[in-house]
């Protein structure tokens, strides 16, 4: 359909149901699970059609909660490699916290996959006509029936209901005026690509260790490993001669897979925390990082994003199966308070976590150690754990 457009041209106004902003892993898997739920949802992508890069430095450790919500294609992948054992220590290695996934019986632990790999899965997955990239929100009007959006070339989306997943620092929230509770982490996460002189056998290991800084190496699936290197000497990290930084690295994990070797660019990014006042405003709903973020240290950032949406899509549903106004202030309310409460947890136990195993306490760290020691001894807890964090 066709109206006249600002400057006097035709422009294309499509009706959706819902208008998902931003083509993030998120934002796709939280469109893929309200059109599974019944909506008619689409994507509005500012950047490019996503596609698969080769050599993508950005991966994400996929919970079993969150695979439920990708395409049959994400199964098929073989970038994707599963990880059946985690091991986590901050003395020494023979000391370490075993996470096994025949613990719960259950395929794996989860599975490091390259973002741009479940980009363009999700992506393809969306029907041709409900997927929009390379356009970018210009004017946002609201209606008593529901809000337009006006694109960038001129179209405009007409829907019910908006979900910003545009990211940490979401226009949408701050065009809502929703307030954001932000903090800056003392350091720097430095990834990279490695190969080592052992198999990673299916296993992510992750190191707390004295000096304050978090090391983990994650299995990926061409038998290399992926750094994730929480460091207040990050930036120094980058710029250190390959050798003497795998010379470092490989002691900071205690030899655990052999000597490693840098095997590619290494990159560094802040460590920030956010977490939004309100995850709803006037037919507006936030999923994802426009609403939270969180410390890397226990890969949950993408799979607390995926949660939202799949809560969402489930609230949405309900009201709309009970004859109510599925995007009314009062269902949006329920949605919040199920995710905000979830995901306030989860940033306080990645911040403790951070905090405590930074410190330099002597004997806060003997406690630390010897907690981790105890619950390697009780099955039952380290199982309850461990469903908490797969979902």
């Amino acid at each position: 359909m066709a109206e006249p457009g600002i400057r006097g041209e035709p422009v294309t106004l499509r009706r959706w149901d819902i208008a998902v902003v931003g083509g993030g892993v998120v934002g796709l898997a939280t469109a893929r699970l309200l059109r599974e739920a019944g909506f008619d949802a689409g994507v509005l992508e500012q950047g490019g059609e996503p596609v698969m890069q080769a050599d993508d430095p950005r991966l994400y450790a996929i919970a079993p909660s969150s695979a439920r919500a990708l395409p049959e294609a994400f199964a098929e992948a073989p970038e994707r490699q599963p990880y059946q054992h985690m091991r986590v220590w901050r003395g020494q290695p023979e000391q370490a916290l075993h996470f096994d996934a025949d613990l719960l019986r259950i395929e794996a632990l989860g599975w490091i996959v390259p973002e741009s790999r479940l980009r363009a899965d999700l992506w393809q997955a969306l029907p041709p006509d409900r997927r929009l990239s390379g356009v970018r929100l210009d004017t946002r009007t609201d209606h008593d029936d529901g809000v337009s959006l006006l694109l960038s070339d001129d179209s405009v989306v007409r829907c019910a209901l908006v979900v910003a997943c545009d990211g940490a620092g979401s226009p949408l929230r701050a065009a809502a005026g929703i307030p954001v509770h932000r903090w800056r982490y003392v350091q720097g996460g430095l990834v990279a690509p490695l190969r080592t002189t052992q198999p990673h056998a299916e296993t992510a290991w992750q190191r707390f260790c004295p000096d304050g800084s978090v090391v983990a190496l994650l299995p990926m699936a061409d038998g290399r490993c992926s750094l994730v290197w929480s460091s207040p000497e990050a930036e120094m990290l980058q710029q250190v001669p390959d050798a003497q930084f795998s010379a470092r690295l490989t002691d900071a994990v205690q030899g655990v897979l052999g000597d490693i070797t840098v095997d590619g660019p290494r990159q560094v990014f802040p460590l920030v925390a956010q977490h939004a006042e309100h995850y709803s405003g006037h037919r507006l709903v936030l999923a994802g990082d426009a609403a939270h973020t969180v410390h890397p240290l226990a890969g949950q950032g993408v799979n607390l994003g995926i949660a939202d949406g799949a809560a969402l899509a489930a609230v949405l549903a309900e009201a709309r199966q009970a004859g109510r106004d599925w995007w009314a202030p009062r269902t949006l309310a329920r949605y919040q308070r199920q995710r905000q409460a979830a995901n306030r947890d989860m940033i306080a136990l990645t911040d403790l976590l951070s905090r405590a195993f930074g410190s330099d306490m002597p004997t806060l760290a003997t406690v630390l150690g010897a907690g981790m020691g105890w619950l390697n001894r009780s099955p039952s807890l380290k199982a309850l754990l461990m469903r908490r964090a797969i979902g």
